[in-house]
């Protein structure tokens, strides 16, 4: 997949393109309508297809404090708006002179001399340019004198519709199944395994522990059935996975999410990247009175989730 991470990057020789424009956080299926939508127009034209993203969120630029956390890293965002259908991905760098843009300078520098639109295509509420003054009527009617065509796709999803907020708000509760439902996929989370307690070896439950931060969104503690992918080989394990701080063992001081592969105990992920799906919450995080109680419990919740899986 092609990422442009600046208008400056845009090939000088690139033709016409059919293009979608949003944060696309999570690529959720309402987004993966959109650009479906415009595969097929430009499979119609033989054009190929460009997603605008954002990068940052323009959230963090305009009000930080109530910036939505992230489902997707600008790579992965990509790699799932290739698979729906975009050719190329332009992250244009979202700072405080762009938001400045009236939607007249945002359709001109980008759409028109950026990426030569001949066609593009957005979700229905899509607004854009300084204070959000441009929407889907805005685009129709400049695309009138500017030579391309433009269309609103109306939202999916109910009766809640499908969006970005709505996958935050179920990973929130724990709802992995309904963030999923959304998603077209299970929610994952990627990252490099590291080195943790290794309280879980000692007790039989060896797990492959992968850090999370604030700014990235992760389901509610809990337990939960699941897949850990590894990146480097793509080889799949099912897996009991467990979100939070390790109450049992009065915490620690970061979220982590430590996925115990059913019934192998011979895996050596340390320093391997991998990629944690999550299908089904199986209980809420407990503090154990005993280890004992928690080794029973544990005992249950792969065994559940082996019935999940496999």
């Amino acid at each position: 997949m092609l990422i442009w991470r600046s208008l400056d990057e845009v090939p000088a020789d690139l033709g016409p393109t059919v293009v979608v424009v949003g944060n696309f956080d999570g690529v959720h299926l309402g987004h993966r309508h959109v650009v479906n939508r415009a595969r097929e127009v430009a499979t119609a034209r033989s054009l190929p297809v460009v997603a605008i993203t954002f990068d940052p969120h323009p959230m963090a630029v305009l009000r930080p404090e109530h910036a939505p956390t992230t489902l997707t890293s600008l790579e992965v965002r990509a790699e799932l708006l290739g698979q729906a259908g975009a050719d190329a991905v332009l992250a244009l760098p979202f700072d405080r002179d762009v938001a400045a843009w009236s939607p007249e300078e945002f359709i001109e520098r980008v759409l028109v001399d950026g990426v030569h639109a001949a066609a593009v295509v957005v979700g229905a509420n899509f607004r854009f340019g300084n204070k959000a003054a441009g929407d889907v009527a805005v685009l129709v009617e400049a695309g009138q004198r500017l030579g391309f065509t433009a269309e609103g796709i109306p939202l999916d999803g109910g009766p809640q519709v499908w969006s970005s907020t709505y996958v935050r708000m179920s990973l929130a509760a724990g709802d992995v199944a309904g963030a999923a439902e959304a998603l077209g996929r299970p929610y994952a989370v990627r990252g490099t395994v590291v080195r943790g307690d290794q309280r879980g070896r000692e007790l039989g439950y060896p797990t492959a522990n992968v850090p999370t931060d604030a700014l990235t969104a992760a389901p509610a503690d809990g337990v939960y059935a699941g897949w850990l992918r590894r990146l480097d080989t793509g080889e799949t394990y099912p897996a009991a996975i467990s979100v939070g701080t390790n109450p049992t063992f009065r915490g620690t001081r970061e979220r982590r999410v430590e996925s115990y592969v059913l019934d192998r105990t011979d895996l050596e992920l340390y320093g391997v990247e991998v990629e944690v799906g999550f299908v089904e919450r199986l209980r809420g995080m407990v503090a154990f009175s005993s280890v004992e109680a928690l080794v029973e419990q544990m005992k249950h919740d792969v065994d559940r989730a082996r019935e999940l899986l496999t």
